[in-house]
């Protein structure tokens, strides 16, 4: 049976990293995409890390050591899935945020030039 610290570990990195996305996202709205970039940054780092403690569960059940299927496992992967589905759909929502900033400043610059 797989050491339910473990599980929790992957339930931490995953509620980090979909923390550090939602910031990100936070700055982008703001207008703030160096910073925005960094959280997606530090929410990547939690992922892998994340990640690491699955593919030792993974290596383990590969090795003949079979896992036994929890509730609290299920959950664990759901929420890591669900933080990295939300970081990849905050990368293109950053994405047009972007866009509509260099077009708000595209538009106040021909607003100074034609008045």
């Amino acid at each position: 049976m797989i050491d339910e610290n473990i599980i929790f570990e992957i339930i931490a990195y995953g509620g980090n990293a979909r923390a550090k996305a939602y910031e990100a996202l936070k700055q982008a709205k703001e207008g703030n995409f160096y910073a925005a970039e960094s959280f997606l940054k530090a929410a990547d780092d939690e992922m892998h890390r994340a990640h690491d403690v699955q593919t030792k569960i993974l290596q383990e059940e590969a090795q003949g050591r079979k896992q036994e299927l929890t509730v609290l496992l299920v959950h664990a992967q759901d929420h890591l899935m669900t933080a990295m589905a939300e970081r990849t759909l905050i990368e293109n929502l950053i994405d047009l945020y972007r866009r509509v900033h260099e077009l708000e400043a595209d538009l106040k610059s021909l607003k100074g030039c034609c008045q």
